[in-house]
């Protein structure tokens, strides 16, 4: 059985379009977003509404999930930081993580066979 890798990307939302191509032009084959809102170094902003200011400290954000076995984590992570870097405060974050197993529900495969594409 092949090591199994979990990548989460938290990022800006405008850049979920580019990171999927560049993700499918890799070889990933799936993925799982999400929409959260998150705080980091940008320390969110301030809005004004009905004359009151209000101080917006979660920012919008994208979480992207990605779980390989055949493509190497290396690429996963040196394409998305070439994609969604723009040096600016609030590019986002990858957290990478060993996965023990995967259960493909559908068939009670298991391992690495249960995250790769059925042929």
């Amino acid at each position: 059985m092949r090591k199994i890798t979990k990548i989460d990307i938290v990022t800006r939302p405008n850049k979920l379009d580019e990171l999927k191509e560049a993700m499918n032009g890799i070889g990933v084959q799936g993925m799982t977003v999400s929409q959260v809102y998150g705080c980091g170094l940008q320390k969110g902003h301030t809005e004004v509404y009905r004359g009151q200011e209000y101080h917006i400290n979660l920012v919008p954000k994208i979480k992207v999930e990605i779980v390989v076995c055949e493509v190497p984590t290396e690429r996963v992570i040196e394409t998305a930081q070439r994609v969604l870097r723009t040096g600016q405060v609030g590019d986002g974050k990858i957290f990478v993580y060993n996965v023990e197993n995967a259960v493909r529900i559908r068939t009670g495969v298991e391992g690495d066979a249960a995250i790769m594409d059925e042929k």
